[in-house]
């Protein structure tokens, strides 16, 4: 383990220094000292400046993200030295607030401790530091498992399609702490069509700020388990799976019967056309509240724009075509007839099992 830690800290300074246009001489001197201190704790510190490169290098190295062209502006906060749980609320607060800035979303990633076994371990337990609440009769049914958790903590709902879940914080083997979404911080966009009047009347919504909340960030062989990231929605994320798909709101029906049309028949192609006023509806709604989003199409021609800059800097382009083609008319966007490499690089972020799981 230590051999492999020191070869993945090797790669990853060598590369800092290289990319960063910094003095490659003092690489060296970095080198030993990361060495050394691999050796007498089984583990380095990253300084602020390797911290912030490696975290956006992980959004330039995610195959499945269509934004990855905006990844030199993702804001960096360093909460490593955060040691209790009203610390990290308080942190989850700074970064919410910083994100949403009044509606002009900026991409951001909040930091804590990395794993490790001389520091208890910090786990964030939200799949998103937004998410609406799953119930047997209502809500998102994404979220059942983690409403059944929360509430066995103490929380209680109201019931609603639309309750945001609290956040929940673990340190080492203590008991998870809940805190409700403070106010400040529940922002949401209700969602309306420009042309079906009507529409109102499903009374949906959704929150602006997609927050991961649950992913492992690795930079240099170093793990941090709790490092929450956002950037902005494209549109098709609400409209054509978090609001459509059957097993989340499954909001098709109701969308095709606003539009009066006949749901009869599959060859009338009404969840198409239901599917298409939807995400006209949640472009409309998030425009209209003055909140950044960006449609498929548009997204599509940014991530071509990536890979020219990343083939003109001399890397190579990755990528899962699986991911980035949109779920609305992806024959209709660029990439969509191009190939990708789907190697998986580091730094990156990786999925693990839910921390109420392990």
């Amino acid at each position: 383990m230590t051999k492999e830690l020191i070869q993945n800290a090797n790669e990853f300074i060598i590369d800092f220094y290289k990319e960063t246009g910094r003095d490659g001489t003092k690489a060296k001197d970095r080198l030993q000292c990361i060495q050394k201190e691999i050796e007498q704790t089984g583990t380095y510190t990253h300084e602020f400046e390797e911290l912030e490169y490696g975290a956006k290098l992980a959004w330039r190295n995610s195959n499945r993200c269509i934004g990855r062209l905006f990844w030199q502006t993702l804001h960096v906060f360093d909460e490593r030295e955060a040691r209790t749980e009203d610390e990290v609320f308080s942190a989850l607060e700074r970064h919410t607030d910083f994100a949403f800035n009044e509606g002009k979303i900026r991409p951001a990633i909040t930091v804590f401790r990395p794993a490790g076994e001389q520091t208890e371990e910090l786990r964030l337990w939200n799949h998103q530091l937004f998410r609406y609440a799953g119930y047997e009769n209502g809500g998102d049914p994404h979220s059942k498992d983690f409403t059944k958790q929360c509430e066995s903590l103490g929380w209680q709902g109201e019931g609603t399609h639309f309750d945001l879940l609290p956040w929940v914080v673990q340190l080492g083997k203590k008991r998870p702490v809940w805190k409700d979404v403070p106010a400040h911080c529940r922002k949401e966009v209700q969602i309306d069509h420009p042309d079906f009047t009507d529409f109102k009347s499903l009374q949906l919504k959704w929150y602006p700020v997609p927050v991961i909340s649950d992913m492992r960030l690795q930079i240099g062989g170093i793990d941090y388990k709790s490092a929450p990231f956002n950037g902005w929605y494209m549109g098709t994320e609400i409209g054509a799976r978090n609001l459509a798909d059957e097993d989340r709101y499954d909001q098709l029906p109701a969308v095709a019967n606003v539009m009066g049309m006949d749901t009869k028949h599959s060859s009338a192609l009404w969840k198409d056309r239901a599917l298409v006023e939807l995400n006209v509806a949640v472009l409309h709604s998030f425009k209209k509240a003055g909140v950044t989003i960006v449609d498929h199409h548009t997204a599509a021609k940014q991530h071509l724009i990536f890979e020219q800059n990343e083939e003109a800097a001399g890397r190579k382009v990755t990528g899962d075509w699986t991911w980035l083609i949109p779920p609305v008319s992806p024959a209709a966007t660029p990439i969509f007839h191009r190939a990708y490499d789907n190697t998986v690089k580091s730094p990156n972020f990786f999925y693990q099992d839910p921390a109420y799981t392990t």
